[in-house]
């Protein structure tokens, strides 16, 4: 009995003495020892450090006036926040906050060749005034629009297209090329006697890539037609109501600007689109066109006009000419003049795109394609590039856009291209919050004080959306734009002066037409390209194609970062003062991007999507430049880090596609059953019997 009692007694002790031991696997056995042992030191030497800073902090707090609060702050970023790879207390094991300067890969030294442009004069000395246009026409061009004098490429172009010829143009972006073969195309429309009435139908048709280039060429329509009321443009493009586009297609446009999609829809089924008195065709941005896989689209629409009117001409415009637009221009161009400002002063007749209807042999497009290198770029235009670790581009990319749009001068408007709409969507709603106007004036987290306009535009917003976007976008004078790709061909955007590529583009043409957002009618712009140490090698395969590029160092950028964080509201959620160092700012602004994507599980799964949809966009470059692009060069654990996520790459993949995973290891453990099974009928020991029960009871009932 009293072997029961002293048992009953030590029971407790036994229990309290079990909770101190570490439970688990080996693994969280050995975290735990390592924890308590470093607890241990800790606190033998926790008196003498907290001394320490303790003298610092009063020291600084006597010189600059701070509160008392600022030693408790101080202490925490000692032992907590600041400290690198310690996991926050009551956070899941997958929350890691990490440094930002350690353990980051070297930043290689790029030497960016000085090469020799291909020079391509905007301007001429040329007026409208000397063309024989109607005057209504030159005083409209010179009062209202504002333009006296014409580009070169006008100047070469529009003479071809009032004779009637069929004509090929490349010229770089900016150059002036939509009033090129706008200005033309109403003076003859206004000259045609009897007047044209607008039931008569389209007389010009205007294809273009883009929704955002099908309103911006429908509005130089718009400006050009004022003096001649009785010529009526019009606009057809993918996100409009087909309903009232045929109800304005029923009263009759006469000048018809479209995107490929929407107009053959409309040949196919609406039946009060007539073509039969169609003159002009105008193909705009002709390599975008091709890159976008419109060119069976555009050829279904150019069979359509052949079936109706046999008389036409066509003007093909493009601001790189490629063997893909050397096939388009012989199928759709009838013995066109060539003009490229870029290699001669006079136009000539274009060798290669040969008779009508030619569409060329596939060797000869692979060579013009593999040998276009030169490429124009307007002069005023000065091109930088910055390389950044993968754990500090988001807050080198926030420093550059606070500085130049807020700190430096408040009329900044710049263009931050992206690739994919998840990118543009993340960073648009995490700039907005800190850094943008905000609604709500005791919002303290919201950078009030900064106030920068942001703005959107990718391919999944409503069209309503997008048009909004891009005129607020376009009459401000101060403001950031995140896209991606749909506005980096043709669009003309007033005063631009930096144009930032945050992923790089695939290829040299992509580079160009971004870049060709900027500097655009002889005025001044500049551009920023970020690249990862990896992506080093990317600016050598610039040089190639004759673009020179200058490095901006990153420590140049991140120093500017201290006057936008002095403007930000204290993170109250840690506590933490204002700090000093670049390091400590970057960190601190890092901080503030993370703690509020963790308190905010919505906006979590946002930076979650952005992640993957980023090493997904990775996977696409060409395979020329794979030996560049390449996810295994990246520390995926980093790059979650300009993300502003502290989960591990493993448990953001699979917290996302948890249900694909799920099926995939069914289907396996499905095809591992089967192999068995085939392997155990084929085994020389088996009998080639079935040995399922199921099977058995089946062919029993079948005998009785």
């Amino acid at each position: 009995m009293s072997d029961i009692q002293l048992n009953l007694i030590q029971g407790p002790e036994r229990n309290q003495e079990s909770k101190t031991k570490p439970r688990g696997n080996r693994g969280q056995r050995i975290r735990a020892r390592r924890q308590e042992k470093s607890r241990l030191l800790t606190e033998s030497v926790k008196q003498s450090q907290n001394d320490s800073e303790y003298s610092k902090v009063t020291e600084y707090k006597e010189q600059t006036g701070t509160q008392s609060n600022q030693v408790q702050a101080a202490r925490k970023r000692k032992h907590g926040e600041l400290s690198p790879f310690i996991k926050e207390g009551g956070k899941p094991s997958g929350q890691v906050i990490s440094s930002l300067f350690r353990f980051n890969p070297e930043i290689p030294k790029v030497k960016s060749l000085k090469v020799d442009f291909v020079k391509e004069d905007v301007f001429s000395s040329e007026h409208f005034r000397d063309l024989p246009l109607h005057p209504y026409m030159v005083s409209n061009l010179e009062e209202k629009i504002g333009h006296k004098t014409m580009t070169a490429v006008q100047k070469q172009t529009i003479p071809y297209i009032m004779q009637g010829r069929d004509v090929l143009v490349k010229s770089q972006t900016g150059s002036g090329k939509t009033l090129a073969f706008a200005v033309p195309i109403v003076q003859a429309l206004q000259s045609i006697s009897p007047k044209i009435q607008r039931v008569h139908g389209p007389y010009a048709i205007v294809i273009v890539p883009t929704r955002e280039l099908a309103t911006q060429s429908f509005n130089t329509f718009q400006k050009l037609v004022n003096p001649f009321t009785w010529i009526v443009p019009g606009c057809l493009m993918g996100g409009e109501k087909r309903k009232a586009e045929k109800a304005r297609l029923r009263k009759g446009i006469n000048i018809l600007v479209a995107t490929p999609g929407r107009l053959l829809d409309h040949l196919q089924h609406t039946d009060s689109l007539s073509m039969s008195k169609v003159r002009w065709l105008v193909l705009d941005e002709a390599d975008r066109l091709l890159e976008l896989g419109y060119e069976k689209g555009v050829a279904d629409i150019i069979n359509y006009l052949n079936e109706a009117t046999t008389q036409r001409q066509t003007i093909m415009l493009s601001a790189t000419l490629t063997g893909g637009v050397e096939r388009l221009a012989g199928i759709t161009l009838d013995d066109p003049v060539h003009v490229d400002i870029s290699q001669s002063d006079l136009p000539k007749q274009s060798p290669d795109t040969g008779s009508k209807g030619n569409l060329g042999s596939k060797e000869n497009t692979e060579s013009k394609d593999s040998t276009e290198s030169k490429f124009t770029l307007p002069q005023n235009l000065k091109q930088h590039f910055v390389i950044t670790p993968p754990k500090l581009r988001l807050v080198t990319l926030a420093a550059f856009i606070t500085w130049h749009c807020k700190i430096k001068s408040s009329k900044c408007k710049m263009i931050v291209f992206m690739s994919t709409q998840d990118l543009v969507e993340f960073h648009y709603d995490l700039f907005q919050h800190f850094f943008g106007v905000s609604d709500d004036p005791d919002d303290e987290m919201d950078g009030n004080s900064i106030n920068i306009l942001f703005f959107k535009l990718h391919g999944d917003m409503q069209q309503k959306d997008r048009t909004k976007a891009f005129q607020e976008f376009s009459q401000t004078d101060n403001g950031v734009l995140f896209c991606t790709d749909v506005a980096a061909r043709g669009l003309d955007l007033p005063s631009i002066q930096w144009i930032v590529q945050y992923t790089t583009p695939g290829g040299a043409t992509d580079y160009i037409h971004r870049v060709g957002r900027t500097a655009r009618a002889g005025k001044q712009g500049q551009s920023l390209l970020f690249l990862m140490p990896t992506e080093s090698e990317y600016i050598p395969i610039l040089n190639k194609d004759n673009i020179s590029l200058n490095e901006m160092e990153m420590k140049e950028v991140l120093k500017n970062l201290k006057s936008t964080v002095l403007q930000m509201s204290l993170d109250h959620s840690t506590k933490r003062s204002i700090p000093h160092t670049v390091e400590e700012t970057a960190t601190y602004l890092q901080m503030c991007f993370e703690n509020y994507i963790f308190q905010n599980k919505s906006f979590g799964e946002s930076a979650k999507k952005a992640f993957q949809s980023f090493v997904r966009a990775y996977s696409t470059y060409p395979s020329s430049l794979k030996h560049i692009f390449h996810i295994k060069n990246i520390h995926l654990g980093h790059l979650a880090k300009s993300f502003a996520l502290r989960e591990a790459p493993t448990s953001i993949t699979v917290s996302h596609h948890g249900d694909q995973i799920k099926k995939w290891k069914e289907k396996k453990k499905q095809k591992e059953l089967s192999r068995r099974e085939t392997s155990g009928k084929l085994s020389e020991f088996s009998s080639g019997l079935s040995s399922g029960n199921i099977h058995k009871q089946k062919y029993l009932k079948k005998v009785k």
